[in-house]
């Protein structure tokens, strides 16, 4: 699979470039979405790109949403590429680019809400409660510990940051945003789909401990799951074999990253901002590792093996 940083020249309305993917439009229903390799940490995007981490977000998104299916309805059409082009014939030259970083999706007017599920006290989630004691403005019990598990878990939404870090909100100003009918509605949703993952990810010997899920409404109505869903960027794993509360746990994602960027800081060789350090060979190769380790825990199948749908 070739190394993706840009996508260019697709034939379609450019409407947004985020982090990490690219979206256009394909018509007044539908959108592309191409998950490039591009990594950020600390809000800013690095130079160098990570192997197959685009596809591994695109293709892990497709297997759960394949999973949550009996959960909650969602705005995947196809991450086929060939189906794609397919349906959108103009993007045939466009195959090689598309093949496993791609989805065609249905178009909706996105909720301003991060709607956050946390099953265990890590992150801002902990951060948090060390500073007033509550999470997402309201009150958890005293005496727990970092990593600790939240029983039952806890919905936490969050404000959708156009820069900077998402802050976590109390529900009531999620309904007092969007009204109480739609806030509910999202919330549970989220508790379906949180507890149905958490057991998925249990029975491959996986800690889900929080996850980011976003939602949209369609033209006729219907609230959809939307975005990129339970991947290493929006979610945090940790292996349940090696889970001790009270202290950090080591994550499939990006950590190793973000150590070696806090590092440079330390050492004055980075002041945080834009431009980024060059990642040093061994750190990029090794991170993309990581991602194509847990797309193999949770799917159980390799990324090149995986029968795209």
């Amino acid at each position: 699979m070739t190394l993706l940083a840009t996508v260019d020249g697709l034939p379609l309305r450019h409407l947004r470039r985020g982090k990490v993917r690219e979206v256009y439009e394909v018509d007044a229903t539908r959108l592309l979405i191409v998950a490039t390799d591009r990594v950020s940490a600390f809000d800013v995007v690095m130079r160098q790109a990570i192997p197959f981490k685009g596809a591994v977000l695109t293709q892990l998104t497709a297997w759960w949403l394949r999973v949550l299916e009996s959960e909650v309805e969602h705005h995947l059409v196809t991450a086929d590429a060939r189906r794609i082009v397919d349906a959108v014939p103009a993007l045939e030259p466009h195959l090689p680019v598309l093949r496993g970083r791609s989805m065609l999706c249905r178009r909706t007017d996105v909720f301003p809400i991060e709607c956050v599920m946390r099953g265990y006290l890590a992150g801002s989630a902990w951060k948090e409660y060390q500073s007033m004691g509550t999470l997402a403005g309201e009150p958890l019990p005293a005496g727990l510990v970092q990593s600790e598990r939240l029983d039952p878990p806890r919905f936490s939404p969050a404000t959708k940051a156009e820069s900077g870090h998402d802050e976590n909100i109390p529900r009531a100003a999620v309904a007092a945003q969007i009204g109480m009918e739609a806030a509910a509605m999202l919330e549970q949703a989220s508790q379906r789909i949180y507890t149905r993952a958490r057991d998925v990810a249990a029975a491959r010997g996986l800690i889900l401990a929080d996850t980011k899920l976003e939602f949209g409404r369609a033209s006729e109505g219907r609230v959809l799951l939307i975005d990129e869903v339970l991947t290493p960027d929006s979610s945090r794993y940790w292996d349940a074999t090696a889970y001790v509360p009270g202290a950090p746990q080591p994550s499939f994602d990006k950590q190793p990253l973000r150590d070696w960027l806090d590092d440079e800081r330390r050492a004055g060789r980075w002041d945080g901002d834009a431009p980024p350090p060059d990642l040093p060979d061994a750190l990029v190769l090794s991170t993309s590792e990581r991602y194509l380790d847990v797309f193999r825990r949770i799917t159980g199948t390799d990324l090149e093996l995986l029968e795209l749908s």
